[in-house]
Parts: structure tokens; C-alpha cells; sequence
């Protein structure tokens, strides 16, 4: 289903070489699959897609009956990181790029808050919810972080004041800790439904979890077929081979970088993939950059960003690597016309799809770029749905695991974002941060 395909490295790096980093990738494969490396008690992600019970995904879908039922038509889902970036990136890929203005829906409208602290923003999002019958996700492990909590504050106030404490009860559903911390205590008082986020799976790995399987379900998606697709990439990738797609991408990215490719970059040529590149860059950002240490996760959707970023990639600094995100099929069909007066020249294109012309805009641009010293790694999978895209979350969590135990660090623990919520909190004026704040204060003077 995920094909690897790093023929267009074969300029940069020797068959020898290559062989090498297989080897690398193998013994780093046999820690994952032995669960004795660094931060082995975050593993539980390794079998959700064939351990996931079909229960979770009816309990999810009467969450959504419920709510469907009290005319709910904007569900805000609270969270950041690994809590908002995978159910944003398979909604963003599955809706039709113009729902809102042909009001198409398979459920809910789904937007998000708690990822940033905009006051703009939260404001905005009041101006929306003023408009709409509103339910809310909330999804913090703690229920402290920063960001959400201050959201889910908001919106809880909102909720409670506009519909009541006993039916805000039903309109807020919380996805947590199942013994611990500031939100479950918050959903037994109040009586919210929960469900459960388990110790061993860490934010960036938790897509195929409530964190994502309940806004997705709610986004009137089929998460069972992405489960499906996840399982038979668990399979594949649990298969000790060079064949492995997981061990051949783990293997030629970080060769890449032994030879100066500081910088992965991945490429899609289809926009509804551009929040794939974001919830790649948390979890390949937060898993290997750490000790000195990490190529840096970037992200284009071409062909848009060849007229803004190309340039750089063409002709820039060489610590370029491309990682290319290949849909084969498009799920819609559009063919060219022919013009008499043809004089946007472009005749020669008559009855061609306009996707084959992607297409050929993709290859172009992969030997322009090999040209131009950025080798090029290809991952390609068959259409945008949802068997694909929980096969392509697997497969790049996989490898991750692999690259990181490669590199030589922990890829699931991030003890480097602590560093500045340290430095808000005293900014803020949070009790027992005093000294801190003061410290702060006078480097900024």
C-alpha cells in the first residue's frame, strides 16, 4: 500500500553505503520490536490499529447521534500538538475543499481551539459559536496545559451560560487521563463522558486514539477504514525485511543526513494533504531533535509553493533532502478544453486531465531538484481516503520509532518544550515562580 522508493538518491549515496544504513535500520527495528530501547513504556502506539475495540468507535458514534440529535452544528475541539494535528490533518484531507460555502456535510462542522493564544482568535471563534448549536471536545492529558486550558475555560463558560450546567453536561465530551489530573477530576464532578488516553502513547503517536478517532468519527468519516489501512501497514512494518517501507525510509533519511542533508522537506503536490506536513513535522521535530541532534522538519504543497520556495530549493544552500508524498489516482476527473484562439498557448494540452499534468509537474520538478543537488525520497500511496491515510500515519510513525533509535536518541520523550513554559508561567506571575520572574525581568531590561 506505502511504497518507498529512494531511486532518486541514488546520485548522492553508494550501494554500499545504503546497505550500511539498512543494517542500522534493522538493529534499530529489533530495539522497537524488543521494547528495550529509550523510552520503551511509550509503545502503546505499535498495535492500535489492531487492538482498537469496535466499541470505541460506537461509543464515538453515538456522540455523534447524541449531538445530532440537539442540532449541533459546530463541534470545537479543544487541544494542541498531538492533540489537534492528526484529526485536523484527516479532516482537511477527506472534506471537500469547499464544504463550508456548498454547506456539505457529513456531520458537524469541526474547528479548532486551545492551539494557540490569540486573543483575536478566541474572540472570533465566540463571534461563531454565537451563530451555531455548539458542543465541545476537550483533549488534555492533564488538563493544565496552557493553551487548551485557557480555551476550555472559555468555552465551558460559554456552553453553561448559553444552554445550562445539566445539558453543557451532555454537550462536552473530554478526552483524558483515566485516573489523574485537573480534567478528569473537572469530568467526574461534572459528569462529562469521557474517554481515555493511555500512559504508553504519547501526544504526536495518538491519531490512531480518541484524540483522533472521536473528532473524526464526529467529522462524519469512516474510521473504520482508516483503521483497516493502519492495521495492514502495522503488519507490513512489523516484518523484518530491507522490503520494509519503514526500514528502507528510516534507513536513506538518515544516511542523508550523515552526508550534511540537514533538512527534510516534505513535499505534497495535492493541497488536501497540507496538514500532513504538520503533523509530520511535530512528530519527527519532537522525536529526533534532541541532544545536538535532529534533521529539521520542514514542509511545501507544490505545485503553489514552486513560486515562492522553489527558488531555494533550486538554487540554495545544498542541506536539502525532499520527501515527496505521491497520490497516484485523483478521486475526481477534469479534463482541458480546447480554445479556438489559443492564446494562453496552451492547446497542446487539449484532453489532458489536469492531474496528469501534476503529475508531469512532479516529475519535472523531481529532476530538476536532483539536478540541483537535493535528492528526492518518495512515498506514494494510491488515493486521498481513509484506508490510505491511516496507512500513511502508521508507516510514518514506524518509522520514526527507527530513525530516532538510528539517530541514538529517545524518540518519546520532548524534555526540551518545558523551556519555555517555565519562562511564561514566571512572565505571568504564576504563584512560585517569583525568583524566576524576577530573573526574566531584569535580562530584559
Amino acid at each position: 500500500m506505502i511504497k518507498v522508493n529512494a531511486g532518486g538518491c541514488s546520485s548522492f549515496v553508494k550501494d554500499a553505503e545504503y546497505k550500511e544504513y539498512v543494517e542500522k535500520a534493522l538493529s534499530a527495528f529489533d530495539v522497537l520490536e524488543s521494547e528495550t530501547g529509550a523510552g520503551n513504556d511509550f509503545l502503546g502506539w505499535k498495535h492500535l490499529p489492531t487492538q482498537t475495540p469496535d466499541s470505541l468507535i460506537s461509543e464515538c458514534e453515538a456522540i455523534k447521534d447524541l449531538w445530532a440529535s440537539k442540532g449541533v452544528d459546530l463541534v470545537v475541539v479543544i487541544g494542541i500538538g498531538g492533540s489537534y494535528l492528526g484529526a485536523k490533518c484527516a479532516i482537511e484531507a477527506l472534506s471537500h475543499s469547499f464544504a463550508k460555502q456548498l454547506a456539505s456535510k457529513n456531520g458537524p462542522e469541526i474547528v479548532f481551539a486551545g492551539h494557540n493564544l490569540s486573543e483575536e482568535y478566541i474572540c472570533e471563534l465566540m463571534d461563531l459559536m454565537k451563530e451555531r448549536n455548539v458542543a465541545a471536545v476537550v483533549i488534555s492529558k492533564s488538563g493544565t496545559t496552557t493553551e487548551p486550558a485557557v480555551a476550555f475555560r472559555l468555552i465551558k463558560q460559554y456552553i453553561e451560560t448559553v444552554y445550562g450546567a445539566k445539558e453543557a453536561a451532555e454537550r462536552i465530551v473530554a478526552v483524558t487521563d483515566a485516573h489523574k489530573g485537573a480534567l478528569k477530576s473537572l469530568s467526574t464532578q461534572e459528569g462529562y463522558k469521557t474517554f481515555v488516553i493511555e500512559d504508553n502513547v504519547g501526544g504526536r503517536f495518538s491519531v490512531l486514539t480518541p484524540v483522533g478517532i472521536l473528532p473524526i468519527v464526529l467529522a462524519g468519516f469512516d474510521m473504520r477504514a482508516m483503521l483497516k489501512g493502519a492495521a495492514e501497514m502495522e503488519k507490513c512494518c512489523g516484518e523484518r525485511s530491507e522490503e520494509n517501507p519503514a526500514i528502507a525510509y528510516a534507513a536513506i533519511r538518515n544516511l542523508l543526513y550523515s552526508k550534511g542533508k540537514k533538512v527534510e522537506i516534505l513535499v505534497s503536490y495535492n493541497p488536501k494533504l497540507q496538514y500532513l506536513g504538520e503533523w509530520w513535522k511535530q512528530l519527527y521535530g519532537e522525536s529526533e531533535g534532541k541532544d545536538g541532534k535532529g534533521i529539521f522538519p520542514a514542509s511545501v504543497s507544490f505545485t503553489t509553493d514552486l513560486h515562492s520556495m522553489g527558488q531555494y530549493i533550486q538554487d540554495g544552500e545544498r542541506m536539502l533532502m525532499e520527501t515527496v508524498v505521491t497520490v497516484e489516482k485523483s478521486n475526481r476527473d477534469m479534463t482541458i478544453a480546447n480554445d479556438p484562439q489559443n492564446l494562453d498557448g496552451l492547446n497542446f494540452l487539449t484532453g489532458k486531465h489536469v492531474e496528469e499534468c501534476n503529475a508531469m509537474a512532479e516529475l519535472g520538478t523531481k529532476l530538476a531538484h536532483i539536478d540541483g543537488g537535493v535528492p528526492q525520497i518518495s512515498v506514494s500511496i494510491e488515493k486521498i481516503d481513509e484506508f490510505n491515510l491511516g496507512g500513511l500515519f502508521y508507516f510514518f510513525e514506524k518509522a520514526c520509532g527507527i530513525s530516532g533509535y538510528i539517530l541514538g536518541v529517545n524518540p518519546f520523550n520532548q524534555p526540551g518544550v518545558e523551556a519555555y513554559k517555565k519562562n511564561m508561567f514566571a512572565l505571568l506571575g504564576k504563584p512560585g515562580y517569583e525568583e524566576q520572574a524576577k530573573a526574566l525581568r531584569d535580562r530584559l531590561k
